[in-house]
C-alpha cells in the first residue's frame, strides 16, 4: 500500500525535488534559499487542479490555448469521435501528470513555477513549465488530458478515456530512484494497469472491456532514472557487476517482460519511447564541469546503446506478437535534431536550464518562481533534467507524424491509429 505524504508536505509550497548527487553543503544552501523565497501558498489542491484541467480539455471541438510560443501543435482540439478509445501512460517524470503529488517523495512538481505556462497556469505535478508530450498526443487522438491514477476517484467513468500511471523517480529496476522517497515502479504500474482492466471487465463485461483495451494506445516512457539514480551513482556497486552494454541488455529484458504482461492483458497498441540525451542535461553539464556546454559523451553513449537495445527488443516482439502494433520512438534522435538546429526551431538557450541555480542552472533544482527565466519558450531545458513545453510539443509532433524528423520505427503513431483511407481524405 502506498501511504500518503505527511500533511505538512502538502502545506509547504516548496516541495524539493533533489538529486542525491548534491553535497551536504548544497542541501544547506537549498534550505537557506527555501526560507528566503517561501511565500504563502494560494494554490488549489492537486485534485482541484486535475478536475479543472479535465473540464478544460473536455470541451468538445474547442481549441485549447497553449502558452508556448514555439512550435505549438496545430491540431489542438478535442474530437467528437476520438481515433482510439483511450490513452494509457506508464513511465517516469517525463510523463508524470500528478501521481507523485500523492506520495511522500522529494520528486514532486506541485509548486510554482512548475505549470506556470500550463493551460490552467497552475502546477499539476508535471515536471515542466507547461504540457508534457502525452498532453499533445491526447489532443491529437481526440482525447482529453489523461488523469493521474492516484488523482481520480477510481470509477470506470473517470478512467474510460485513459489513465496515467507514471511516477517521477521510478525506473525499470524496482529500486531506481528510491532514495528520493516513494514512487511507483514499472512493475507496480503494470499491476495498477491490470487492476484497472479488471475493473473494466467487472463493469462492462470481458468482451467489451478487451475491445476497448486492444484498440487503445499505451505510451511507455521510462529508463532515465536507472542511469541518473542507479547506474551512474553506482548503487550496490552495479558498475562492477554490469558493463554499460550488459546493463542495457538487462533493462531491455525487463521491459520486454513488462510488454508481454501487457499483451497478455489484451494490450495491442504500444508506443515505446527511447531516452533523451541526458548527457546534455544541465545537471551533468554542471557536475562534469562541461566546457562550452559540450554534452557528456560517456553518458550519451550509454543512452544510445540503451535505445539500440530497446529498438531491437521491440523488433523482436513485433515478430513474436504478430497481432500487436508496437513502435519505438527514439527521443535521443529527436532531441539532438532540436539541439543541432535550435535556431530553426526558435531556441536561443541550449545549455542552461530556465529554472535552477549554478553553472548551466544545473546545480540546484527549480524550487521557486524567482529562480526561473522570464521566457521558457526559447529554452530547450526547463530544469536540471526536463525539457520545456516547447520541446515537448516538437517531440510529440514527431511521435505523431515524424513532422520534423524521423524518430519512430517502423511507423509513427498516426500510421498506427489512422486508416490510410481517412488520411487520404
Amino acid at each position: 500500500m502506498i501511504a500518503s505524504h505527511p500533511p505538512n508536505w502538502r502545506q509547504n509550497p516548496l516541495h524539493l525535488s533533489l538529486s542525491l548527487s548534491m553535497s551536504l553543503n548544497s542541501l544547506i544552501v537549498l534550505c537557506i534559499l527555501s526560507s528566503m523565497t517561501m511565500q504563502p501558498r494560494s494554490l488549489r489542491s492537486p485534485q482541484e487542479i486535475e478536475i479543472l484541467s479535465l473540464r478544460l480539455s473536455k470541451a468538445e471541438s474547442t481549441t485549447i490555448p497553449s502558452n508556448s510560443t514555439s512550435m505549438q501543435s496545430s491540431n489542438d482540439t478535442i474530437s467528437n469521435s476520438p481515433l482510439v478509445p483511450a490513452l494509457f501512460v506508464l513511465g517516469d517524470s517525463s510523463v508524470d501528470c500528478g501521481t507523485n503529488n500523492y506520495l511522500g517523495t522529494f520528486a514532486r512538481a506541485d509548486f510554482l513555477p512548475y505549470g506556470r505556462d500550463f493551460d490552467t497556469h497552475r502546477p499539476t505535478g508535471r515536471f515542466c513549465n507547461g504540457r508534457i508530450p502525452v498532453d499533445y498526443l491526447a489532443l491529437r487522438l481526440g482525447l482529453p488530458f489523461v488523469p493521474a491514477f492516484l488523482g481520480q476517484d477510481g470509477t470506470v467513468e473517470d478512467m474510460i478515456r485513459g489513465v496515467n500511471f507514471a511516477s517521477a523517480g521510478s525506473g525499470i529496476i524496482f529500486s531506481s530512484g528510491s532514495e528520493l522517497g516513494q514512487h511507483i515502479s514499472l512493475v507496480q504500474q503494470i499491476q495498477q494497469a491490470t487492476d484497472t482492466f479488471q475493473q473494466f471487465i467487472l463493469s462492462m463485461g470481458e468482451m467489451e472491456a478487451n475491445d476497448i483495451i486492444s484498440k487503445s494506445v499505451f505510451y511507455l516512457s521510462i529508463g532515465s532514472n536507472d542511469y541518473i539514480h542507479y547506474y551512474l551513482r553506482n548503487v550496490s556497486r552495479v558498475q562492477s557487476l554490469y558493463l554499460p552494454w550488459d546493463f542495457n541488455q538487462l533493462l531491455a529484458t525487463i521491459v520486454k517482460r513488462a510488454l508481454k504482461n501487457l499483451y497478455n492483458a489484451s494490450v495491442r497498441r504500444v508506443v515505446v519511447m527511447g531516452l533523451a540525451p541526458i548527457g546534455c542535461a544541465p545537471h551533468y553539464l554542471w557536475q562534469y564541469n562541461s566546457k562550452n556546454g559540450e554534452c557528456v559523451k560517456e553518458i550519451n553513449d550509454m543512452i544510445v546503446e540503451f535505445n539500440f537495445a530497446i529498438r531491437y527488443m521491440v523488433e523482436e516482439l513485433r515478430l513474436e506478437l504478430l497481432d500487436a502494433s508496437i513502435i519505438f520512438c527514439d527521443a535521443f534522435e529527436g532531441s539532438m535534431d532540436i539541439m543541432k538546429n535550435h535556431k530553426h526551431y526558435g531556441f536561443e538557450v541550449t545549455t542552461d536550464a530556465c529554472c535552477g541555480l549554478g553553472q548551466y542552472k544545473g546545480w540546484i533544482m527549480c524550487i521557486s518562481p524567482e529562480m526561473a527565466c522570464y521566457n521558457a519558450s526559447n529554452h530547450i531545458w526547463w530544469d536540471q533534467f526536463h525539457p520545456t513545453d516547447a520541446v515537448n510539443a516538437i517531440l510529440a509532433d514527431n511521435v505523431w507524424s515524424n513532422l520534423h524528423t524521423n524518430m519512430c520505427y517502423p511507423m509513427n503513431l498516426q500510421d498506427m491509429v489512422v486508416p490510410k483511407a481517412k488520411k487520404l481524405d
